[in-house]
């Protein structure tokens, strides 16, 4: 699993989102604002949450975006499988992609790492919720700077 910067605009427009009183609809050119993320990316993102049913989205006057559900109720296992698909390290140990490989009644790495990496990621992301990116929402620290942290794809 990489965090992509698509997973960080998330996050960000989630951690907004939560901070709104309940069944409050922001509109994308206030989670624009409020969270720095360029509007025509945000909105992408946050199609995906919709479709995922992690937010809800209401068109026309009075409409925007509101969580689905209790901020402490979405967790970011959910949240990344929403925006990037598997969360295991590889298809042999995917719980929602799986593919059978025919070396996985042999392979000791599949048992003995690849399924505790992939169980641990899932535990540790099923413990942090929206709430908890709520929290830095409301202290306005932001994840600019994990942008310039991301792993670049050679490094």
């Amino acid at each position: 699993m990489r965090l992509s910067a698509t997973d960080i605009y998330a996050f960000q427009a989630l951690g907004y989102l939560a901070t709104q009183p309940h069944n409050r609809w922001a509109g994308s050119d206030e989670i624009s604002e409020a969270t720095g993320v360029a509007r025509p990316y945000l909105v992408r993102v946050l199609a995906t949450l919709a479709s995922r049913d992690l937010i809800n989205s209401k068109k026309g006057a009075g409409g925007g975006y509101a969580l689905s559900r209790k901020p402490e109720e979405i967790n970011l296992r959910d949240v990344m499988r929403a925006i990037d698909g598997p969360v295991a390290p590889l298809s042999c140990v995917s719980l929602n992609w799986h593919k059978d490989c025919p070396e996985g009644g042999r392979c000791h790495a599949q048992s003995s790492v690849w399924l505790r990496v992939r169980d641990a990621m899932l535990q540790a992301l099923s413990e942090v919720t929206v709430e908890d990116l709520a929290i830095d929402f409301r202290q306005n620290v932001t994840y600019h700077l994990c942008l310039d942290h991301l792993l670049s794809p050679n490094a």
